[in-house]
């Protein structure tokens, strides 16, 4: 450790660094921090050691103003410096842990240790989960009447001059290798405005915090540049939405267990069981991966969104598709996920379900290989095949029914996030659209 501490002290000595942010995020996955003016090189150290104290109850589903004292204490392997920060009085940032006062004991509600235990868990099977997110976003401007437009109207894997986002992308690639991202593909998605930066799979921890570090460091540095990003699943009416598939596998002993040569699919038995676990659960999961209101204006038929649960290998109509590529790269794709959730619980349940498919061999069916988007419901219904919640009505009620799904996070993130859904939905609710005056007002 100490070692450690000396070459990020070298680091931020080389950077210039005057500034050390403090980072950690709420129960939606939003990112907080607490920015400490560096008086001294040894001061790093303390920092690391002893964390720093603040107040919990000042943070949404955190703790009560009765009992608020928290210590966050710094990861010093999420260290890096911030490209799009000022370079002289450079600022530097640790990605943190929760502790109650005590300093030892972990705070529940943290995010980032409701994963740590899910993964910890895993791990004591002998198992190492590795993911790999596809985060969607939209880049937006604002007309000459203050109106939020998409900048372009690019589509699919378009070229400039009608993709507008080439150099932003080009740029944001190389700030988010600064930031030691491994960039596997960029381009411009199905929608207006819409892109994509897809990085390479890996550990579910490291991963959750890299998109974290991902929209954090987008939204700045499209900020910068005068437009504005949103992750939002589904900013504009008629367009595809935002998703966040998760591609995941498990290995043991660096060895990919989804993979089986033996067998017709190449599919172990693991993977079959650990898709029946993402169907099984895809319910209560949906609360989770697609946390908003406005997620369940993305999940609706017709704009290439996951809603029917069954799987497929390389069906992208599918809930579940596992890609053609087999092998070391043997995965598989949850689909319904979007880029509200907060990637720590959305990761932290997702294994969860799969686990409990594989602990209980269940058994997915055989696989889905139509383009059920082109099925009536009642067709659907004769072939079994279920759909996802249609709101988040819908889709916390059922997480209030899965014990599996409930217990991955934990009694105090449980009640926390169903009080704050609760009232979300209530908020929502009761609202009035211009879409019901417009049907209605002359009823």
């Amino acid at each position: 450790m100490s070692e450690k501490i000396g070459q990020i002290v070298n680091k931020m000595d080389e950077c210039g660094v005057k500034f050390v942010r403090l980072q950690f995020v709420d129960i939606h996955g939003t990112p907080k921090n607490m920015a400490v003016p560096l008086m001294r090189a040894d001061q790093i150290e303390d920092i690391i050691k002893d964390g720093l104290l603040f107040d919990g109850s000042s943070v949404e589903g955190f703790a009560d103003i009765n009992d608020s004292d928290l210590i966050l204490k710094p990861d010093p392997e999420t260290f890096s410096t911030l490209p799009w920060r000022p370079d002289e009085k450079g600022v530097c940032r640790f990605i943190c842990d929760i502790y109650h006062a005590d300093g030892k004991t972990h705070f529940e509600g943290d995010p980032r240790y409701v994963l740590r235990k899910a993964l910890k868990k895993v791990e004591k099977a002998g198992y190492e989960y590795n993911v790999g997110p596809e985060p969607e976003f939209f880049i937006l401007d604002q007309d000459e009447e203050g109106n939020i437009i998409p900048n372009d109207n690019g589509a699919y894997f378009d070229v400039e001059p009608v993709d507008k986002g080439t150099d932003i992308r080009r740029q944001l690639v190389m700030d988010l290798e600064a930031l030691k991202f491994d960039i596997e593909v960029s381009h411009h998605e199905v929608a207006p405005g819409q892109h994509e930066i897809d990085f390479k799979f890996d550990k579910a921890l490291k991963t959750a915090d890299a998109v974290i570090t991902f929209k954090q460091a987008i939204k700045a540095i499209v900020d910068n540049m005068g437009y504005f990003v949103t992750f939002m699943p589904k900013p504009f009416f008629g367009e595809n939405g935002s998703g966040m598939h998760i591609n995941q596998s498990l290995s043991k002993n660096g060895e990919n267990v989804f993979y089986d040569p033996d067998t017709p699919t190449q599919l172990s038995e693991e993977a079959i069981h650990f898709t029946g676990g993402l169907l099984k659960h895809s319910k209560a999961l949906s609360a989770i991966c697609a946390p908003t209101v406005n997620s369940y204006k993305r999940l609706v038929p017709g704009y290439e969104a996951p809603v029917y649960i069954a799987y497929g290998l390389k069906n992208r109509s599918t809930l579940v598709r596992i890609p053609a590529s087999r092998g070391k790269r043997t995965r598989v794709e949850l689909r319904m996920p979007d880029p509200s959730c907060n990637p720590y619980l959305a990761f932290a349940a997702v294994l969860e379900a799969g686990m409990d498919g594989i602990k209980n061999k269940i058994d997915p069916g055989e696989p889905t290989e139509i383009d059920v988007f082109g099925k009536t419901s009642t067709e659907l219904t004769e072939m079994g095949i279920d759909v996802l919640p249609s709101s988040l009505w819908e889709a916390y009620h059922a997480l209030e029914a899965d014990e599996v799904v409930k217990s991955s996070l934990g009694s105090h993130v449980y009640e926390q996030f169903m009080a704050i859904k609760h009232k979300e939905w209530d908020d929502y609710r009761i609202q009035v659209f211009p879409y019901e005056l417009n049907k209605y007002l002359t009823i």
